[in-house]
């Protein structure tokens, strides 16, 4: 069945309390919807958010990098359209991600399959995303973690910024506050090598599952001495876009673990690319988003049940920030376990 037509439209979704990280502050979850029918009336729904700190677009530039290209997959089939998406291209990885997620989501209902059918899932155990605590005063991200957790959401994701020894402080705090929470420090790039090896120094003795991307993405070799250094495990993120990116990471011993996001690697089609990599080289995976509509975390968290083998974290916890719930998911999310609705 061949494309027959491509809309767009820019949705919002307002949060519960404003999100801040080092690289930016957010009250609503902005992203651009496509539209994809076929010539039966088969629908596929794509999502990509406005994230231009990470990706370099923003609404604009995402909807008309798709406005510019969407006439060539005009009657062609969804498997031929992504062949052209991922190769003919030139567009960005969140443009990329929303046609992306659309066709195959139209290639599920061409088959009639289900998407649990379509990635071949056997295993519905739940899973755990963790929840972000945004960046701001210590005492006020202590609140915010001690509240998250009596809510059964136990894996803590701690945005830290520039001030490295706020970042300690906030860090410690939460640590002997709530021993049993599961911490990952998210730096978005914010540290130098020197404040990075200071906030690892001072973390002996403190229970922390991994620090995300220290320092800038393109400073690789502060990377690999931080992973060297570390007694922490280190994670990639901003540092690993496509495949490419993840096998140079990986191969030079770079960081231990890598971030894989829909909207950075342009779609479920290029993740499976480095999932099946990463489970063929034993590579430990986050699976993570953006802040991101409920499309473009449903097709996320189908591929964290398809490929939790090697996702050993998932950071999908958009839908717990939304001011009020989303009927589009396919998920429930019960404190931080979710699970397929029936």
């Amino acid at each position: 069945m061949k494309i027959t037509k491509i809309e767009t439209e820019i949705k919002q979704i307002e949060l519960k309390t404003p999100f801040k990280t080092a690289l930016r502050t957010a009250t609503h979850v902005e992203f651009v919807r496509v539209h994809v029918e076929d010539e039966n009336g088969n629908l596929g729904i794509g999502e990509a958010p406005a994230t231009k700190a990470i990706t370099g677009e923003d609404i604009e530039i995402i909807l008309s990098s798709i406005e510019s290209v969407k006439e060539q997959f005009l009657n062609l089939t969804c498997r031929n359209s992504l062949s052209l998406l991922h190769t003919g291209c030139v567009i960005g990885s969140s443009a990329k991600a929303a046609l992306d997620i659309a066709f195959v989501s139209l290639d599920a209902k061409q088959k009639n399959r289900s998407l649990a059918e379509y990635f071949c899932i056997e295993d519905f155990t739940p899973i755990k995303t963790d929840i972000t605590i945004s960046l701001n005063e210590a005492d006020v991200m202590l609140s915010d973690a001690k509240k998250a957790y009596v809510e059964k959401k136990e894996i803590l994701k701690v945005k830290v910024g520039s001030d490295i020894l706020h970042a300690v402080d906030v860090i410690r705090k939460i640590a002997n506050e709530l021993p049993h929470a599961e911490i990952l420090v998210d730096a978005n790039q914010a540290w130098s090598f020197e404040d990075s090896q200071f906030f690892i120094n001072n973390m002996l003795g403190v229970k922390i599952e991994l620090i995300e991307q220290p320092v800038i993405a393109s400073d690789l070799d502060s990377l690999k001495m931080l992973s060297e250094l570390s007694h922490i495990p280190i994670l990639a993120d901003e540092a690993v876009f496509s495949l490419e990116d993840v096998k140079k990471v990986m191969e030079s011993k770079s960081a231990d673990m890598i971030n894989i996001k829909l909207m950075k690697c342009g779609g479920v089609t290029k993740a499976i690319e480095i999932l099946e990599y990463a489970r063929e080289k034993k590579v430990t995976c986050m699976l993570g988003s953006m802040l991101e509509g409920p499309y473009s975390i449903n097709m996320a968290l189908y591929l964290a049940f398809a490929y939790r083998d090697v996702i050993k974290y998932v950071d999908l916890d958009s839908p717990l920030l939304y001011k009020e719930p989303s009927s589009e998911l396919d998920f429930e999310f019960n404190g931080c376990e979710i699970s397929l609705k029936k």
